[in-house]
């Protein structure tokens, strides 16, 4: 086992930060116009060619080649600089002395290490007895570590950055400062709203930071095909397109299994463009069948997911050859279900990666981002370094991008955190290409509010289905006063599966009544994309325990309107609140709105500062408890209602879907004589 170090002393400030801002936004403006010149002529939205002068052309040629587009500057256009630097010909641009550096290459803690970058990538390391004082010149900036651990940025190696509930350039103030270098989004929820063009513009405004927001294209869109209606579809000829995109990495999670397994059309194809371009994909299998299930389906091409509900799981994956994707979001903390059996049992975990998922604002705000995770982690029972291995170089080599990310190691891009110790992991200044961007949790790069489209802030399309009778549930006309067996869906807290449950409801004039005594609940959900056209179902849930009524059009993966609650009135007022503010989340009881999250960016982000939206969502949940319910972040276990890929039981605007069998399910139960 690997002895942590204690700091020794605390890091001196021994010199006046000096940040280019400028600096940072021109190389990411420099990777987007490359991204525009090599991957969007001909694209809807898109622009054209460039003037054909030789420094654009010697540009397209490279990114045909290059693995990874993402950093300051490529290593075939630097690589002389940073021999040079390591030789002491040249003087680096910064040299950090004196770190604990966390190597993940070898599973080692080394003790007082230079650090020399140049051209925003590590040219030389001092271990041990030697040192970078060759590297230092008159005009090197040269930082002190005083003994910190200088560990490599940290990879969230599966996120959705709607789930913070701002827009991707808040995003990045808000984790960058806790250590994550990079990302690899899935703008799924985005797709399917919106399509491609509001997958082009989240992109844009992530463009403007110094994070890392690597592209998987979603691949699912809808989640599932035939039981659900989305505002927006891909299918395998945009997916082809999107793999031109220099920002593209992946496809992103294959949710749709059962038509891997059937051999879909569509699915397959999506798989093999993305195979083309020698590209991985992600996957999202959730099934009980280990065997050949999930043998066909990673044959298929799909070779990760983040969707174990056990150590079994895991293992069978690791077994097979998958990567598994040990997940903890605000909602999904699966880390204490199987981490520590996963201990235990010895295997090698080097195909393992965490991943958050899901992160509400607070979370973020309040506990940290992948900084938490391995926080976590460790609290578990991993080892520090093992942990960090997990959060980056694992992610890197997954990716295919370990040449240039994931270690500090000479030639890779100078992504690297220092962090107080290997226990809390509070990041006390952060790089990303050798630029600080990050400094005791407060970023050092700032963006103005990002323009949206109209097309993503008029997305509330709902028609003229809003009304009281929408939530009568007249499914029992013809039955006698007293009660009647229903489908439920029964939830669970820090769990995304919800059990198919059968409850008993009273009846009353030919209608379906809530239960509130019992905690079963009335859910409707109205397809909000197609106006008059649209449709919209019945349904209960229980496990919730609320008196009132609870709203959102943060519903995944059709993001439709889910309305739950006691008592229509309250139902009615919360639906309608919703569609007047843009879409959000909302807590309604006795007549009152209590707390409201506006969120009129295709109905799922911010256009505010996360700060702002933290406060928001951490008023709301209160309100939750208020109102009687105990789940953890029940805003996204009410989101997950309507998820028709993950078992067992799934409402959404068409009605009830069985997510084992995929099948429709009727909402009565009858009974058996």
């Amino acid at each position: 086992m690997i002895t942590l170090l204690r700091t020794r002393h605390s890091l001196a400030l021994l010199y006046q930060q000096r940040t280019d801002e400028d600096g940072v936004r021109k190389s990411r403006r420099t990777r987007v116009a490359r991204g525009k010149a090599a991957g969007r002529q001909g694209a809807a939205g898109g622009n054209g060619p460039p003037p054909d002068d030789s420094q654009d052309a010697r540009m397209r040629e490279c990114e045909d080649t290059m693995i990874n587009r993402f950093c300051k500057m490529p290593l075939w256009e630097c690589n002389d600089t940073l021999v040079r630097v390591a030789q002491g010909q040249q003087p680096a641009e910064l040299v950090i002395k004196d770190a604990h550096l966390v190597s993940v290459d070898t599973r080692e803690l080394l003790e007082h290490a230079d650090i020399a970058i140049a051209c925003g990538r590590i040219a030389y390391l001092g271990i041990g007895s030697h040192s970078a004082d060759h590297c230092i010149g008159k005009t090197t900036e040269v930082i002190d570590a005083g003994g910190l651990f200088a560990a490599p940025g940290l990879l969230d190696s599966h996120i959705h950055i709607e789930s913070s509930m701002v827009g991707p350039s808040e995003y990045a103030r808000a984790v960058v400062p806790h250590g994550t270098v990079g990302i690899y989004a899935d703008p799924h929820e985005v797709a399917n709203v919106c399509g491609l063009d509001g997958v082009r513009a989240m992109w844009e405004d992530a463009a403007r930071t110094p994070l890392k927001t690597m592209l998987t294209t979603p691949s699912c869109v809808p989640a599932v095909t035939g039981v659900e209606d989305t505002g927006a579809s891909i299918d395998a000829a945009q997916i082809a397109e999107s793999m031109t995109w220099p920002e593209t990495c992946a496809l992103g999670e294959m949710m749709n299994f059962p038509g891997i397994l059937a051999c879909e059309k569509n699915a397959l194809d999506e798989v093999r463009e993305t195979l083309k371009t020698d590209r991985v994909v992600t996957g999202h299998y959730v099934t009980p069948d280990i065997d050949r299930g999930l043998a066909a389906y990673i044959a298929s091409g799909a070779s990760c997911c983040h969707e174990s509900g056990s150590v079994a799981d895991v293992l069978a994956k690791l077994r097979m050859g998958m990567y598994a994707q040990l997940r903890q979001g605000s909602a999904w903390l699966n880390l204490p279900g199987y981490l520590p059996q996963l201990i235990e049992s010895g295997v090698d975990m080097h195909h393992c990666l965490l991943c958050t998922d899901d992160s509400h604002p607070h979370t973020i705000v309040s506990d940290g981002h992948m900084d938490r995770v391995v926080r976590d982690a460790v609290a578990l029972g991993l080892d520090a370094v093992v942990a960090l291995q997990l959060a980056t170089i694992n992610v890197a080599e997954y990716f295919g991008v370990g040449r240039d990310m994931g270690s500090i190691a000479p030639g890779k891009c100078a992504d690297i955190v220092l962090f107080e110790d290997l226990r809390d992991f509070r990041a006390v200044r952060v790089w990303i290409d050798g630029s600080q961007v990050a400094e005791r949790g407060q970023a050092l790069f700032d963006v103005r509010p990002f323009a949206w489209p109209t097309f993503m802030t008029s997305t509330m399309n709902l028609g003229g289905q809003l009304c009281p009778q929408s939530f009568e549930f007249r499914e029992g006309e013809g039955r006698p006063d007293g009660s009647c067996q229903v489908r439920a869906m029964a939830v669970s807290g820090g769990d995304t599966i919800t059990q198919d449950s059968v409850v008993e409801v009273p009846v009353r004039g030919g209608k379906l009544m809530a239960d509130p005594d019992h905690d079963i609940l009335k859910v409707c959900v109205f397809d909000r994309h197609h106006a008059d056209a649209g449709t919209f179902s019945h349904g209960f849930a229980t496990g919730f325990g609320i008196h009132g009524a609870l709203a959102q059009t943060v519903s995944h993966d059709a993001h439709n309107l889910l309305v739950m609650g006691d008592n229509d009135a309250d139902m009615l007022l919360a639906a309608r609140t919703l569609e007047t503010c843009g879409g959000g989340e909302v807590a309604v009881q006795d007549g009152k709105v209590l707390a409201l999250v506006e969120l009129p960016v295709c109905g799922l982000m911010s256009d505010g500062r996360v700060e702002v939206v933290s406060e928001k969502v951490s008023k709301i949940e209160e309100t939750w408890r208020a109102m009687g319910c105990k789940l953890p972040s029940p805003f996204m276990t009410m989101g997950l209602m309507s998820l028709a890929c993950i078992p067992v039981l799934r409402q959404t605007n068409r009605g009830y879907v069985n997510c084992v069998s995929f099948q429709t399910e009727p909402l009565i139960v009858e009974e058996t004589a």
